[in-house]
């Protein structure tokens, strides 16, 4: 299977796009500017504290307050929550190999062992204006703060580290018993007492120095949390996970990978300097993207995007998906559209299309990254063998979709439930648009004339900007009429004006819309450059 990454960024926004046989099976998008990350740890304050909901209101600087509840706590948050009161009252004397403190033999059993009460109370541990580490599991979703967890972890490439507690685990994906007993023996002779670790998945294979190498780092990652927690004043971010774009990768990126592009220089240095760390021999598939044509149009990811993220979502002879959000879960329909072969029974056509529906639900919901409770509306299917082959073909498509998931056997009704891990909000991307000739008023100017005032903005841009280079993007279809001929129209706007026309093509743009750019990047607004001439 062929498998190739494309990384773009626009707009300060970063967009990675997940190909297999030139087919995207998975996007993701971070807003670069983004406060608010999973992963980022916190001194936080209490500000309200919710018995009735067993959790309490955390002020870490976000617009809406964040929240932990009493479970998110971690059984180790007596101990550790004593060491960080201590850390704020005493700073001269605090240990700093370790990040624990003796226990107190006169407190509770409890508090001795530094265990927290599994039936316990928000308001017999948190007081508010009392101050805790934590971090944050989820982000803001809708009118939702950002969820927390005491439980603090620092995630690797191979392991993930997990300070006050003391147990090796390894993924259960890793089936080799011996494998599973060579990296715990790897890992216990290296990790120190005050901190467990958890083996991922991709350690499979890796070589004594590599995991070795990787736990002493996230040792010193650790011990830099600790080093701001002794000088922090007030609500403090403790530490930032890695950037937005190794953050994704570091989930991502497999040896199987054939090709990695990327438009940015910015990100190109981040994605080439982490596969150089984790995978040098795969330096070969990281390339810079240099086309005058939008990285997105040139894989042709733009109008899969059009395709794949419509309400609607056609996939095999006419049968379709109707996809909707409601406030508390998403609703999936199947159809069988309106191609029906007159040699097959109805059991065996609703058979049929569940099968092809399910192979593009599962990559639905990896796309658009939907979470929470999905509720799968499959066609009517009499025959019991039917329904449990497609219950177990929707669980082997699943089993490669790395969200915690649960799925229900179809109910009498033929409703199959998944529940899906949410960690982010789900990924929407708009396909209508506004028509941007008219802006919807259903009235617009002469379509001739579009040229005449595309060459009316690149002449202002010479002459009252006094520009030497400018870049045009419009539909590739205005922009070949704007390079035909032997003289072509730009050609001639390049002679006329001494003004350099970069003409690109955007999928993106409407028929009759056009952005133009200065060298720097940034979108020029002819409106106020007109606004101020008329002032004048």
């Amino acid at each position: 299977m062929k498998k190739e990454l494309i990384i773009g960024v626009e707009n300060k926004q970063l967009t990675i796009a997940m190909m297999e046989d030139d087919v995207l099976v998975e996007l993701h998008r971070d807003d670069l500017e983004r406060k608010f990350s999973v992963g980022d740890i916190y001194l936080g304050k209490v500000r309200k504290v919710m018995p009735a909901l067993n959790a309490a209101f955390i002020d870490i600087g976000s617009e809406r307050e964040a929240f932990v509840h009493y479970h998110d706590l971690g059984e180790n948050f007596l101990a550790f929550n004593r060491y960080v009161q201590a850390c704020l009252n005493d700073r001269r004397h605090i240990q700093a190999d370790s990040g624990l403190t003796p226990f107190d033999v006169n407190a509770p059993a409890s508090e001795a062992t530094g265990l927290l009460p599994k039936d316990g109370k928000i308001e017999d541990v948190l007081q508010a204006g009392q101050f805790i580490m934590v971090q944050i599991i989820k982000e803001p979703i809708n009118t939702k703060g950002p969820r927390l967890s005491g439980e603090i972890s620092l995630a690797g490439r191979n392991l993930v580290m997990m300070p006050r507690e003391s147990k090796i685990s390894v993924s259960q994906k890793i089936k080799s018993h011996s494998e599973r007993n060579r990296l715990r023996r790897i890992v216990a002779g290296v990790r120190k007492n005050w901190y467990g670790v958890i083996i991922r998945t991709v350690a499979d294979g890796q070589v004594q120095q590599e995991l070795e190498s990787e736990i002493r780092a996230m040792e010193k990652r650790w011990l830099k949390v600790l080093d701001q927690l002794k000088v922090a004043q007030g609500i403090t971010q403790l530490y930032e996970e890695s950037s937005r774009t190794v953050s994704i990768l570091r989930d991502l990126f497999t040896p199987e990978y054939e090709a990695v592009y990327v438009d940015d220089d910015i990100v190109y240095s981040e994605v080439y300097s982490y596969v150089e760390l984790i995978a040098p021999e795969k330096l070969k598939c990281v390339k810079p993207y240099r086309d005058t044509q939008p990285i997105f149009d040139h894989f042709n990811i733009t109008k899969n995007i059009k395709g794949l993220f419509a309400r609607t979502v056609s996939f095999k002879r006419g049968a379709y998906l109707i996809i909707d959000k409601a406030e508390a879960m998403h609703v999936i329909d199947v159809n069988s559209g309106s191609r029906m072969k007159a040699d097959k029974s109805p059991e065996e056509i609703a058979f049929e299309v569940n099968m092809a529906a399910a192979d593009e639900i599962a990559r639905q919901l990896r796309l658009r990254d939907i979470g929470g409770i999905i509720v799968v509306d499959f066609i009517d299917m009499l025959d019991p063998a039917n329904r449990q082959k497609l219950y177990e073909h929707v669980l082997l498509l699943m089993s490669h979709d790395r969200a915690k998931h649960n799925i229900l056997p179809l109910s009498k009704f033929g409703l199959m439930q998944i529940t899906r891990q949410r960690v982010r909000p789900a990924l929407e991307v708009t396909t209508d648009e506004v028509c941007p000739t008219c802006g919807g008023t259903g009235r617009s100017g002469a379509s001739i004339l579009l040229v005449d005032e595309i060459e009316e903005r690149v002449e202002q841009a010479h002459d009252l900007l006094h520009y030497k280079w400018i870049k045009l993007e419009v539909h590739p279809y205005v922009a070949a009429y704007i390079r035909k001929g032997l003289i072509s129209t730009r050609m001639r706007w390049q002679l006329q004006y001494g003004i350099h026309v970069r003409l690109v093509e955007r999928q993106q743009l409407g028929m009759l819309e056009y952005k133009i750019y200065d060298f720097h990047g940034d979108e020029i607004n002819f409106r106020a450059i007109a606004n101020v001439v008329n002032d004048r």
